[in-house]
């Protein structure tokens, strides 16, 4: 009875095996065609390759980079009519090889239906000539964005926040730094952000101002833009507050690793995390200065100078002057005049930091006729017309 079953097991297994076997041969082979033409190198079109050699003056790597790019058996009449109208505005060679190698889809584009509106859109902003191929060249993908949905109306809405510049020049500066304000819904994104700013006491020439300097915000999503606005306001700052857009500023420019790394800098030079923020808080800018700057200027102030903490925690903007054509040439100027006792009163060196390049030389250089070249020696060379100052 046992036997019977194996034997009747074993023919029951023999029948799958061989009904299965065309089925796997077929999956075997269509798996291994299909992993082949993965693997395989995208063809090119060789005659469209060496027209873009021949026409475009593209290197032979760069043809081929971008006809993988493209549909295949294409004619070559769109991007002849494409070369025929770039030229034709005053662009150069190197502005169609870029503006193509960055958007090869406006080789088809319709040059009268699609093109020709969205350059004159730009053309009445004021981009012409070559700065009009400057801005394509570099940002050609705004070419494929919708002139009615996207374009006109998030123009529109960008004017209106830099409504004090009329020649279009700051709004010519936000498209140069991040086309993609414009590529947006402006219902949903560019609004929503706008109307979320005001309501934290961003507005005016603030809100103008970073826009010019930090675009991207205006288009992050809003719970982004929220978490943001929440970080600064838990470093002190207060909606309403003058300085709230410059710290939301300092912070959108660095992750927040760079930040804190910043602020060790300071801590480990004996300021603690309260001063460390009470300084930002003073000057937000503080934090956008490079690592470097801000040791040089740390060990400069705390041990040439020595100057005490609380001076440089009340006036954090020491560490934001040049110390080469500022700091150090007013510094080794005062210690000449202290040296030879010529100083009435002692001033404090934050003060001499503080006063306009005029007031300096007119108070502690033009005064001092008689020390003349020694003065200009430690003033680093800087040529001074003493006539034109005011010795009063």
């Amino acid at each position: 009875m046992q036997a019977l079953k194996c034997n009747e097991l074993h023919r029951r297994f023999r029948f799958v095996a061989d009904s299965t076997e065309p089925f796997l041969f077929f999956f075997y082979h269509s798996f291994s065609s299909s992993t082949k033409a993965k693997t395989q190198t995208p063809k090119t079109d060789s005659s469209f390759t060496d027209y873009l050699i021949n026409n475009f003056k593209f290197s032979k790597t760069q043809a081929l980079s971008i006809s993988t790019r493209l549909p295949r058996g294409k004619s070559n009449e769109k991007p002849q009519s494409l070369l025929l109208f770039l030229q034709n505005l005053g662009f150069s060679e190197t502005h169609i090889r870029s503006a193509v190698r960055l958007c090869p889809q406006i080789l088809f584009s319709d040059i009268d239906k699609t093109l020709k509106p969205k350059i004159e859109f730009f053309q009445d902003l004021g981009l012409v000539g070559s700065e009009l191929g400057m801005f394509i060249s570099k940002n050609s993908p705004i070419l494929t964005v919708s002139l009615e949905r996207k374009l006109v109306p998030c123009v529109e809405i960008l004017k209106k926040v830099l409504c004090r510049n009329q020649t279009n020049q700051d709004l010519i500066r936000v498209l140069s730094r991040c086309t993609a304000v414009v590529r947006v819904n402006p219902e949903s994104r560019l609004l929503g952000n706008i109307a979320f700013l005001k309501s934290c006491g961003i507005v005016g020439t603030q809100l103008s101002m970073l826009l010019t300097r930090q675009p991207w915000i205006f288009i992050t999503q809003e719970s982004k833009l929220r978490d943001l606005v929440s970080r600064v306001l838990d470093m002190g700052f207060s909606v309403n507050s003058r300085m709230l857009v410059h710290g939301l500023y300092t912070v959108s420019c660095m992750s927040n690793e760079t930040f804190m790394r910043k602020l060790e800098l300071f801590r480990s030079s004996g300021f603690s995390s309260d001063e460390c923020m009470e300084m930002f808080r003073n000057q937000p800018g503080l934090l956008r200065a490079s690592e470097e700057k801000l040791k040089l200027g740390i060990e400069f102030f705390m041990n040439t100078v020595k100057m005490e903490k609380s001076a440089l925690v009340r006036f954090p903007v020491s560490f934001m002057y040049d110390l080469e054509a500022r700091v150090i040439p007013r510094y080794m100027v005062l210690e000449i005049l202290k040296s030879k006792r010529l100083l009435k009163r002692e001033p404090s060196f934050i003060h001499t930091l503080n006063i306009s390049e005029e007031k300096f030389l007119a108070k502690f250089m033009a005064k001092f006729r008689d020390h003349a070249e020694e003065l200009l020696v430690a003033y680093k060379g800087h040529l001074l017309d003493y006539s034109s100052v005011d010795e009063s």
